[in-house]
């Protein structure tokens, strides 16, 4: 299947189309990363962004998980698991209440000091779309879903050889397990309208790099009528 190619950085800004490759549905994977309870309201966050004026600030990110990436994953979710294909999930959370099996780049000062026990609310997948049945749930304490578990293997073990990511957030989570999962040679797609970042700029100029090198960018559209899916009509 052809798409018309956009996000196109310095490296490939003459290709007009991107072509995505054909899998048996058996072979492919949904990843839902990071899609979390602390995302969803002012008071939640895990990093140290709260206080005056960070809820305007925030405003448009939020609108944009409830109103655009909410719904497009559901329909993703329906999408998949219709056609029999794996959806799975990627959270962050710490298996010690101190957070101190967290990684250095989530015990950062600033936003990135992300502490999000295991139990808590705010560590939880958004209900509307969370888990069904046996779905599986990866945790992490790394911004990298393939760095922080065992999700390579499992892949491997399930015979997945095709996965789509979408959550949050597109230049930091999203980006790093795309490139990790390029990097051990899985074909990875991006759904441009079930991702964000804390602004449009930040998930646009992410988009741009991680493109045509580390993954193919799709809509939610187009990832319904690939045919890679059996989800075509």
């Amino acid at each position: 299947m052809k798409i018309k190619s956009r996000y196109n950085s310095f490296y490939y800004e003459e290709m007009t189309e991107s072509e995505i490759a054909d899998f048996d549905h058996k072979k492919c994977a949904l990843l839902v990363i990071d899609m979390q309870n602390a995302n969803l309201r002012q008071g939640m966050t895990g990093g140290e962004c709260e206080g005056p004026g960070q809820e305007e600030r925030w405003a448009p990110f939020r609108e944009r998980l409830n109103k655009v990436l909410i719904p497009n994953i559901q329909k993703l979710e329906n999408a998949f698991r219709d056609a029999g294909a794996q959806v799975m999930f990627a959270r962050i959370a710490s298996q010690r209440r101190d957070g101190l099996d967290r990684s250095l780049d989530q015990k950062m000062p600033g936003f990135n000091n992300l502490l999000f026990y295991k139990d808590d609310e705010c560590a939880q997948i958004i209900p509307e779309i969370g888990p069904v049945g046996e779905e599986l749930v990866f945790t992490k304490t790394t911004d990298s879903t393939v760095a922080g578990t065992n999700i390579r293997l499992i892949l491997k073990n399930l015979g997945i050889e095709s996965v789509t990511c979408c959550g949050i957030l597109t230049d930091q989570c999203v980006s790093c397990t795309v490139r990790s999962l390029a990097d051990e040679s899985f074909y990875v797609n991006v759904v441009d309208d079930a991702c964000a970042a804390a602004t449009m700029r930040l998930h646009e100029n992410e988009l741009e790099i991680i493109n045509h090198i580390y993954c193919t960018v799709l809509s939610t559209d187009e990832a319904l009528s690939w045919t890679g899916y059996g989800l075509h009509s």
